[in-house]
């Protein structure tokens, strides 16, 4: 017959193996949700926004935040009058006007109207002409422009590409065309130059007192 520690040895046994199970469940179900808080969308869009720490140095490296796109500068100064406007042909051999010609003096300096690469620079039959091309598909043309680029020289918006000659127009002015993926738009689209559609009303408000009908809430 067994004494009384020795029955209670077992009971002490299974207490021990209660507590030790419920200490495990309790730390697995803390660390899923630590682990899950380090590796969620949240903690990666922070570390991304903050920057990765760079192990040589112990510094860390924020990305640079990069301007807003804005509208193209124009190529050459104010006030740089638009003498004709662009006029798209109807089709790609048809009659039109492939660009526009801004009023300039001769020997005016044209600059870039936005980063780019200079595609092409020289003689075209009798004009000298320089195109640039741009990201999205753009490629801007000037004429006449005298330039000592060459292509594949990068250029930045604002730096001087060449100089306006005259010949172009009766009066000195400078001949800018736009291509995009190919095909000729009108130079104004980037520079700002097309005002926006605003519809006017087409009767006189009603004042404070009076009511609108439903005649006069018709279209005219």
């Amino acid at each position: 017959m067994s004494s009384p520690s020795a029955a209670a040895r077992p009971i002490w046994l299974v207490g021990l193996v209660i507590l030790s199970a419920v200490l495990t469940l309790g730390a697995a179900l803390v660390s899923p949700g630590v682990a899950a808080y380090a590796g969620s969308p949240i903690t990666a869009r922070r570390s991304a926004v903050e920057g990765t720490a760079d192990a040589a140095t112990g510094t860390t490296a924020r990305p640079a935040a990069r301007a807003p796109a804005g509208r193209w500068a124009w190529p050459v100064p104010a006030p740089h009058p638009v003498i004709r406007p662009f006029a798209a042909p109807a089709t790609a051999y048809g009659a039109g006007h492939r660009g526009i010609d801004v009023g300039a003096a001769s020997d005016t300096l044209v600059v870039a109207p936005d980063d780019g690469v200079v595609f092409f620079s020289g003689v075209v039959v009798d004009r000298p002409v320089l195109s640039i091309t741009h990201d999205g598909g753009l490629v801007s043309s000037y004429e006449p422009v005298s330039s000592s680029l060459t292509a594949g020289t990068a250029v930045s918006r604002g730096s001087v590409v060449g100089t306006l000659l005259p010949g172009h127009c009766a009066e000195s002015c400078l001949h800018f065309g736009v291509r995009l993926h190919g095909e000729y738009v009108s130079p104004l689209n980037y520079l700002g130059g097309v005002p926006r559609a605003v519809l006017l009303p087409t009767r006189a408000a009603p004042g404070p007192a009076s009511r609108l009908s439903w005649t006069d809430a018709q279209p005219p």
